[in-house]
């Protein structure tokens, strides 16, 4: 039987956040537009990233609220936590968005969705189950999946990715996890808020992308709370029996074996690309993804590749960011370009770890001693003392002239607080907006204006400023 044949205007592989957000804007704007997916709609962001993940972490929130309430005068019993039910409220928030990702609602949109999975026959043509599309532009958007290291006895001895932890009903009574980046770090603090015996093993630095002036304070939270984590940890082999899964540590660390009920590797993820045969389309890629120039199109200039599956940052806003300039690229012919001056991210441990631009390292790196670096305590804000949450800075990276280079934060709610200083940068603003704007008392927000204004301390309190307010004095 001869294969069904579909001409279209634009092609978008996989359904996930940067698929959805071109294929529901093109579609609006009135190109003809086929979606193929072949998992489920949403993506990772939706059922077994970002949305579950937080949907945990507020969970855990809660299970802990009565830790410290005593300091505040108020006592109670720590609650009792039914993780069977913890994972239907993670499963219920999933559900209450995945309507709007859904395949009715972006057919009802007027796209053409096709369920399944596509790969490449020709540069111009893409084939999934019966059917052939063609179109004037490509854009692959399939994301990427976990991957886990080449550890002796892993395979066979089974294991948990944040793929399957969601699915999990048996609450852990020790959880280990393999991977010390915000992924493994979130969901370790995640259990053992919710009761659970947490171990972390991490080969290099926990947190180790970050700014350690940053994450030296997280990790002390961490510990605080109980989290066993090793770093440099390099292990020889993992086995399980009925017991549960053993991690045999190699000899030099003293051949230690580290004993747990459940297990969950979060150790590096891998772009989706195998079976979408782009040798066919001519496109080119490597281990990290698919080669995009800044303007995200791949080798062949038809085919364009946004989010994780490109390379780069691994953020579902970044994806959402990406089909913005594929839109202008493939519907309107404008030369949009990638720009990551103002990426920001976060890390949602508690403490939040969030950053914007440059570190302090990739400032010096690159400007050398022609920066500053400005810092402010969360000690010293009423609000966070008001909290009893003065574990925190912002710290902030200027050119001498006040240029914005980069900020990081670490502390309550720095996932909200990062977002005027990626504004100022996205929008060329010196440091001296950010320490003139009208702050509301008592607030987390001042910790920004109180750090930026510390670019002027130097110079504001200086002999040669006292000459002056001396000398004006003598005028009356």
């Amino acid at each position: 039987m001869a294969q069904k044949v579909i001409k279209t205007d634009l092609c978008v592989i996989g359904g996930g956040s940067g698929g959805l957000s071109v294929a529901a804007g093109a579609v609006q704007m009135g190109a003809d537009t086929v979606l193929i997916e072949g998992g489920k709609m949403g993506g990772d962001c939706l059922n077994y990233g970002c949305v579950p993940s937080k949907a945990l972490i507020a969970a855990a929130k809660k299970a802990a609220s009565l830790d410290h309430a005593s300091d505040f005068g108020v006592k109670g019993e720590r609650p009792n936590v039914d993780y069977g039910a913890v994972m239907d409220h993670v499963a219920s928030v999933i559900a209450g968005i995945a309507p709007h990702d859904s395949v009715e609602r972006f057919e009802g949109l007027g796209v053409n969705v096709q369920e399944g999975y596509g790969r490449f026959i020709s540069p111009r043509q893409v084939e999934v189950n019966d059917t052939i599309v063609e179109a004037r532009r490509f854009i692959i958007s399939t994301g990427s999946s976990p991957t886990a290291p080449p550890i002796p006895g892993l395979e066979d001895a089974g294991y948990l990715t944040n793929e399957t932890l969601f699915e999990n009903r048996e609450m852990p009574e020790h959880l280990i996890v393999i991977g010390g980046g915000p992924i493994g770090m979130e969901m370790a603090q995640a259990h053992r808020r919710l009761g659970c015996k947490v171990t972390v093993l991490e080969a290099f630095k926990a947190l180790g992308k970050d700014d350690p002036d940053l994450t030296s304070i997280a990790l002390e939270a961490l510990r605080g709370e109980g989290i066993d984590i090793r770093e440099g940890v390099k292990i020889a082999n993992v086995s399980r029996d009925v017991d549960g899964v053993q991690i045999h540590l190699e000899s030099e660390q003293g051949g230690e074996v580290i004993s747990g009920s459940h297990l969950l590797v979060a150790a590096g993820r891998k772009p989706n690309i195998d079976r979408l045969n782009l040798e066919a389309a001519g496109i080119e890629y490597d281990r990290p993804g698919i080669k995009v120039d800044a303007r995200l199109r791949t080798s062949n200039k038809k085919v364009f590749a946004i989010g994780d599956v490109a390379g780069g940052y691994q953020f579902t806003h970044m994806a959402g960011y990406h089909a913005g300039i594929v839109i202008r690229n493939a519907l309107f012919r404008l030369p949009a370009k990638v720009n990551y001056d103002a990426v920001p991210w976060v890390t949602y441990t508690d403490p939040e770890i969030a950053n914007v631009g440059l570190t302090e390292v990739q400032a010096r790196e690159k400007f050398g001693d022609d920066i500053r670096v400005l810092t402010f305590d969360y000690k010293e804000n009423d609000r966070a003392r008001a909290e009893l949450r003065t574990e925190g800075m912002v710290k902030a990276i200027t050119t001498k002239k006040g240029k914005i280079l980069g900020a990081g934060i670490v502390g309550l709610q720095a996932g909200e607080l990062i977002h005027p200083w990626t504004l100022a940068i996205s929008g060329g603003l010196k440091i001296s907006a950010m320490a003139s704007f009208i702050a509301p008392y008592p607030t987390l927000g001042e910790l920004n204006k109180r750090a930026a204004g510390s670019f002027y301390t130097p110079s504001l309190f200086s002999e040669k400023t006292r000459k002056i307010v001396r000398f004006l004095s003598k005028f009356g």
